[in-house]
């Protein structure tokens, strides 16, 4: 079986469909260019199957790379058979290869290999067939210097029976079995950790069944032993692993069969139970590290996908008490326009003062929306704010998550070599109201706080996973390429960082791009990378009104050709509503460009360039409710959710501390998965349940509402 069949049997995917998509991925396709142009290739397979196929390539591609390496090592030591080959050959499970492997690999001294060399093999073998009686007698023959007694030359003989055993493939498949469906884990708290540990005190003593422990709890009790609080252990009921070695091994004569027995127990306890346990405490984490960056990646591709304000003249505030209130005009590009520092909350002529700089700000910049940075001072701004009543003014309370990484980066000293941290800071505050996308880009994901013990888990593979993320949805939206910065350029479809700062240089020295065609003049950017990114840029306002669509270039002919068949203009076809309904598509199918194609450019012929995005709606707090101690039971409140873990959403009704609505407490009926029930940044209603305001906990429920 080749790769191409191994990751259609996996995925389920049919063959030709893989086929086709890993050959495009090998000629430097990209995941979104191929969901959204390859689509009569693919079979109108979308970005997740696309990027399935992509992940099971390499899996099974590193799992090849694997074996060659075992067969060579195998085949220099002098011990492949055609039979060990087959076997290798076949087998396309990592754990499996392992196994059959493990006889062969180099070790290091053990007592099998002592005994081996005190010559006491053949006695191990002639006990492990089990057809000879008399084991003491002929142990004797054993005796050496170095074998001073027959207990020495029995124990000796059992080590090495212990040690086939634990290499024999057939067990080690037998018991992994046994793992897999009653391996517990159980935690403990460490000596004299207690009066440390009390965050994790529901794990001092602590018992779950592996298969079902859900990723969340798998991290914390990790976490717990990261810290040196918790000791863990896994392991199964030993009978029935025991048991099933019995069956495989105990098949002769009795008094050889007991040693046999002894070397068993001996093998499960002191090899095989710690070999596997290692193994399910690496799978089990593996596990839950995939299942805490699924719960990530979702959560940063709706908030990366949040709804926009769009071009607008905004007025950006970061909140401070004593230090004062940093504010920006920014323009509708997001520009720093004016910048100065008010402090509302140092008394009352400060107050008026504030009150008067802020009037004059949005009069003489003729701002249309106002954002708050939602951290110190965030609500009391907000309230002074409101409270000047300013006219056809929009206020937005806006996450800071991250807004100080961003801050003191080297994106942000590039951006504003001349301003300060807090500057930098108020810019970005504003930034994110305009487009949370464009803005939320230059920060490291890790960092915008929807992330669930994002530090715990693999960071290789969570890098790998929120890249796509970010790449997925920057490809989605698609950006303007006269307006982009070069870090939202970078994750565009075939460019990168080294291509995306070419186009910007290229803009600053030759003005805005007029057409898509012109990119073929940006140093290193070939037909390929031009193919790649070139339906995912937009161009308002230039010289063709499909380059600000998701139109592919390679496609104008078909539109000029549906325009010259109505007689009109490929402008007409985008603004009359009437021309677009005489179009017969079925007329203009090739094999290269089907129905889907076709579809697809008829929708975007109705709306060229729409943002996928929803509209931002303006959100308020419950003015009585500043602080936890403002709470109590029975309150019922609004909120905006902030954050979605496996357990449930996190709730921000304006207090600093973000209140828990438990997955078993976001609806009526039963919810799997947090994500069926809400959505980051969802505006919902909720009741407060509990208030521990030692501890700073907050209990919400959705119930009822």
């Amino acid at each position: 079986m080749n790769i191409i069949e191994l990751v259609a049997q996996s995925s389920g995917i049919k063959l030709k469909q893989v086929e086709t998509t890993v050959n495009l991925l090998e000629e430097g396709a990209t995941v979104p260019f191929i969901s959204r142009y390859r689509k009569e290739a693919t079979g109108s397979l979308d970005e997740t199957q696309v990027e399935e196929i992509r992940s099971l390539t390499i899996k099974f591609k590193e799992i090849e790379k694997r074996k060659e390496t075992i067969i060579a090592s195998i085949s220099e030591q002098g011990k492949m058979t055609p039979e060990l080959l087959t076997k290798l050959k076949s087998s396309y499970d990592l754990s499996q290869l392992e196994d059959i492997y493990l006889p062969f690999k180099p070790k290091r001294k053990t007592k099998a290999t002592v005994a081996i060399e005190k010559g006491l093999e053949p006695l191990a073998i002639l006990i492990f067939h089990q057809k000879q009686t008399g084991i003491a007698e002929i142990a004797k023959q054993y005796i050496s210097s170095q074998v001073l007694t027959v207990a020495d030359a029995i124990n000796g003989a059992k080590d090495i029976m212990a040690e086939w055993i634990n290499e024999d493939d057939r067990a080690r498949a037998s018991v992994r079995k046994i793992f897999e469906k009653g391996a517990y884990i159980y935690s403990k708290v460490k000596k004299n950790k207690e009066a440390d540990g009390q965050k994790y005190l529901d794990y001092f003593q602590f018992s779950e069944q592996l298969s079902k422990i859900p990723s969340h709890r798998l991290l914390a009790i990790r976490r717990g032993e990261d810290e040196n609080i918790l000791s863990l252990s896994i392991y199964p009921e030993e009978s029935q692993a025991i048991n099933a070695l019995e069956f495989i091994f105990l098949k002769g004569l009795p008094e050889p069969k007991k040693y046999v027995k002894e070397a068993l127990d001996d093998s499960y306890n002191r090899l095989l139970k710690p070999s596997l346990e290692t193994e399910f405490f690496n799978l089990s984490k593996e596990k839950a590290d995939i299942e805490a960056i699924r719960v990530f990646s979702e959560n940063l591709r709706q908030l990366l996908l949040s709804a926009p304000l769009g071009q607008k003249m905004v007025l950006a505030i970061d909140p401070g008490f004593r230090t004062g209130c940093k504010t920006v005009v920014l323009d509708k590009n997001g520009n720093l326009v004016k910048e100065t520092v008010i402090y509302p909350h140092n008394g009352q002529n400060e107050l008026v003062k504030a009150g008067e700089v802020i009037y004059n700000l949005c009069k003489s910049h003729h701002i249309e929306a106002i954002a708050i940075g939602n951290a110190t001072a965030g609500r009391e701004t907000e309230t002074f704010i409101k409270d000047l009543r300013l006219e056809n003014i929009q206020i937005f309370m806006i996450s800071e998550q991250g807004a100080s990484i961003y801050s003191a980066s080297a994106v942000a000293r590039e951006e504003f070599p001349n301003h300060d941290l807090t500057v930098r800071g108020a810019v970005s505050i504003g930034r994110r109201l305009m487009d949370p996308l464009a803005e939320l880009v230059k920060i490291d994901p890790k960092s915008i706080g929807v992330g669930q013990y994002q530090h715990d888990v693999d960071q290789k593979l969570l890098k790998n996973m929120l890249d796509s993320v970010v790449i997925s949805a920057v490809n989605k939206v698609g950006v303007n390429l006269n307006t982009a910065s070069k870090h939202i350029l970078s994750y565009i479809s075939g460019l990168g960082p080294s291509i995306a700062q070419n186009i910007v240089d290229f803009r600053k020295e030759n003005g805005d791009f007029k057409t898509r065609t012109q990119l073929k003049k940006v140093p290193r950017l070939g037909e390929k990378a031009f193919e790649q990114c070139a339906g995912f840029l937009r161009i308002s306002n230039g010289k063709n009104v499909l380059d600000n669509s998701a139109v592919h270039p390679e496609s104008y002919g078909i539109v000029e050709k549906m325009a010259s068949d109505l007689h009109c203009t490929v402008k007409d076809l985008v603004e009359k509503d009437s021309l677009r309904k005489q179009i017969a598509l079925q007329k203009y199918v090739s094999p290269e460009k089907g129905m889907h194609t076709l579809q697809d450019i008829l929708k975007e012929l109705e709306k060229p360039g729409l943002d996928p995005r929803q509209s931002l709606v303006a959100f308020e707090f419950d003015h009585s409710v500043r602080k936890i101690d403002d709470l109590h039971e029975g309150m019922i409140l609004p909120g905006i959710v902030t954050n979605i873990t496996a357990f449930g959403a996190f709730v921000d009704i304006g207090v600093k501390q973000d209140g828990l609505v438990h997955i078993s407490q976001l609806a009526n009926k039963f919810v799997s998965d947090p994500n069926e029930a809400v959505k980051l940044h969802q505006q919902v209603k909720v009741k407060v349940v509990e208030v521990d305001i030692a501890r700073k906990r907050i209990a919400l429920t959705m119930k009822g509402f």
